[in-house]
């Protein structure tokens, strides 16, 4: 069996929420490299929206939508249900993060945060299943891919409570939306980064080095890293892969000696 029989995505058809930066854009990335026909990236910004797409090319149909409210989740399901006969890959990236101190938490960020993190990919993937069971077969799946963090799969010091609890809560989301959704032949797993640099996670974007020495890889993830998650997950290489979430996270959630306190064995 040839690599690209395993990995490659010619002709596939994506949708990924939260497209146009971020952990979502490297995502696009990989998908275009790994062959897809068209990549529909959606987000709130039209002016990001429009950028990214025109950076990354024709295969890239760029639209704008609030995907927090139902509203906006059924008219970005309209909108592609108007323009495609079927649907091969669904990535539901589009996040959100809120940090207030626990006696002053609001909650118009509780709503905000569990919304888009948690109903959201709920109810657009319900919203796209004709879509979805319209491109899967026994052979070849459909594929949903949610993207988590390693928040939920830890503690952090930080004080996102509902980004952690979401995010947690999207990780077992996803175990039961595989178990009902394999039986129309569509594949559900997830991916929980760690690190990565973007406008969401600016700790690892602007204060590389002190996040560097709590990682196990002493690095931050990259373009790469995430890609080859993605493909690896959505392609016919993770078809036997069912319901899992795996941390890209350079080793903190599996292999960390301490939190936050990884110690070279080499002394360095």
């Amino acid at each position: 069996m040839k690599l690209t029989d395993l990995f490659g995505l010619e002709g596939k058809i994506a949708l990924v929420t939260g497209g146009s930066r971020g952990i979502g854009k490297m995502i696009v990335e990989g998908l275009l490299e790994a062959g897809c026909a068209k990549v529909y990236i959606v987000a709130r910004k039209k002016e990001q929206v429009d950028e990214t797409s025109a950076e990354l090319g024709d295969r890239v149909i760029g639209l704008t939508g609030d995907l927090s409210q139902m509203d906006g989740i059924k008219a970005l399901a309209d909108e592609l249900a108007s323009r495609e006969d079927k649907l091969d890959l669904l990535v539901n990236n589009a996040g959100a993060a809120w940090g207030e101190p626990f006696e002053d938490f609001s909650e118009a960020g509780w709503h905000r945060t569990m919304d888009l993190n948690l109903k959201t990919p709920f109810f657009l993937t319900q919203k796209l299943l004709p879509l979805l069971k319209a491109a899967g077969t026994k052979d070849r799946p459909a594929k949903v891919l949610m993207i988590a963090s390693i928040d939920g799969m830890k503690s952090n010091p930080w004080p996102t409570y509902p980004y952690q609890a979401s995010k947690a809560g999207l990780i077992h989301l996803t175990r039961r939306m595989a178990a009902e959704l394999i039986g129309h032949n569509i594949v559900v797993n997830g991916i929980g980064p760690g690190a990565f640099p973007s406008d969401m996670n600016r700790a690892a974007r602007d204060n590389q080095d002190m996040v560097e020495r709590g990682i196990p890889s002493r690095r931050v993830g990259v373009t790469e890293d995430m890609a080859a998650g993605a493909i690896y997950l959505l392609s016919r290489a993770g078809d036997y892969v069912v319901g899992t979430t795996i941390p890209i996270d350079g080793g903190v959630v599996n292999a960390n000696i301490g939190a936050g306190n990884f110690v070279d064995p080499s002394g360095e």
